[in-house]
């Protein structure tokens, strides 16, 4: 059952924290509404390893929680924890 759309969905916001700190970010909606399930067990999925690698190697801590939002920067789509953007 897919959770509530997030409040940030169709919104273009700025990440303020992390790795991606200063770019803007168009939001689409919680990950787990985008692909129905969660971002830990999306085998191969390119958005998702890259999350999974740049929230493990940088010193900003992300929870390892389905708090996770997907979106574009510059036309490409990435995740980006909710504790990135508040």
């Amino acid at each position: 059952m897919p959770r509530e759309q997030s409040k940030y969905a169709g919104q273009t916001v700025t990440i303020m924290a992390g790795k991606l700190q200063g770019q803007t970010y168009r939001v689409e909606d919680w990950w787990e509404n985008v692909s129905g399930s969660s971002w830990m067990f999306a085998q191969g999925n390119p958005a998702c390893l890259s999350f999974a690698m740049r929230v493990g190697l940088q010193d900003f801590q992300v929870p390892i929680d389905d708090e996770v939002l997907y979106g574009k920067i510059d036309g490409f789509g990435n995740l980006v924890h909710i504790s990135e953007i508040i």
